[in-house]
């Protein structure tokens, strides 16, 4: 008997993280493994980026667009949220915005309303390492309770409380700063580790921040995790699945320390970075000092090992180089 497809909705799909689950998807289509369509909202991709995917327009804040889901590509067996409004700024200035787009109601709504077959969906949802206060080190998902000090944490906050609350089966991930390389369809913002190379090319002192810490994770692992996470809801008979994890890379650093890891991968030089506090700095958002996140979960339910900062690094800027030669 022939093994039936996977059907994978990737909501946010011309997103960073969106197009590289995207660009793994297109890279094991020969497995007939997934059968793959993305929703899109912004930033419609070029249609020679990813063919073979169909694309729809969807409103998340209306839920526009997601009959034409049900119509045209039928029940999923996974869902992939990786919309979001998620500079803090930008939440903090807008919170209507932050919560009617970052607390996923209308899909929610979508896959609990229009299908006949119930508990058949899982929704993997990110969320963000901003759920945190950030007052101590490594946080555990399963001992540390969520207190977020601005918006566009307490938006995920609550997003995390309603999946729980309506959703039968879920994976939500906690996920730190993403870096890595440049999506197929270039995106219109600074990626970390190619503005942190940029700005010390120069050759002019940059200042960073040295108290606020994080656990980066580079975007291939994420993908990773997303990909072993349907595999697992597929091969399961049960289909139960209720799984919070954080998903950080192995490394607690500080922008400093991120910033000095570029600059010996690259030679540049380390006097160029200037060690400044979060607190001087008016970024228009309260920002949690220290959110970095103990990932022993994340490690030992799928069996993983991220990869380091340094070696995230050196991918990132080899793919940078490698892509610069081809164009």
């Amino acid at each position: 008997m022939e093994k039936k497809e996977t059907k994978v909705v990737v909501v946010g799909g011309t997103g960073y993280l969106g197009q590289h689950l995207l660009q793994a998807f297109a890279a094991a289509q020969g497995d007939h493994r997934y059968d793959v369509a993305f929703t899109h909202h912004s930033y419609p991709l070029p249609l020679d980026v990813f063919p073979h995917f169909p694309s729809f327009h969807v409103d998340l804040k209306t839920g526009l667009g997601f009959d034409s889901i049900s119509h045209h590509f039928g029940q999923p067996d996974v869902v992939v949220n990786c919309a979001a409004l998620s500079v803090p700024r930008v939440c903090e200035q807008d919170p209507d915005s932050a919560l009617s787009i970052n607390v996923p109601s209308s899909l929610v709504n979508w896959l609990s309303s229009s299908f006949q077959t119930k508990n058949k969906t899982l929704l993997i949802h990110l969320s963000t390492d901003q759920v945190y206060e950030g007052v101590k080190s490594f946080y555990k998902e399963d001992e540390d309770e969520t207190l977020a000090v601005n918006v566009y944490g307490k938006s995920k906050v609550a997003a995390e409380l309603l999946i729980r609350d309506k959703c039968s089966n879920f994976a939500i991930l906690r996920s730190s700063i993403i870096f890595g390389p440049q999506t197929l369809s270039p995106l219109p913002k600074n990626l970390p580790v190619q503005w942190m190379d940029s700005v010390l090319q120069k050759g002019d002192s940059v200042d960073f921040f040295h108290d606020e810490y994080r656990c980066p994770i580079y975007v291939n692992d994420l993908v990773t995790i997303i990909l072993k996470l349907i595999d697992t809801w597929v091969l399961s008979d049960d289909k139960q699945m209720r799984l919070v994890l954080n998903a950080g890379g192995p490394d607690r650093l500080s922008r400093v320390q991120m910033a000095e890891v570029v600059a010996q991968v690259r030679g540049h030089d380390l006097s160029l970075i200037k060690h400044v506090s979060a607190s001087s700095v008016d970024r228009g958002v309260v920002s949690p000092a220290d959110i970095s996140m103990d990932i022993t979960k994340l490690i030992q339910t799928l069996d993983i090992s991220p990869t380091s900062f340094k070696d995230g690094v050196i991918l990132t800027l080899q793919s940078e180089s490698s892509s610069h030669v081809l164009s």
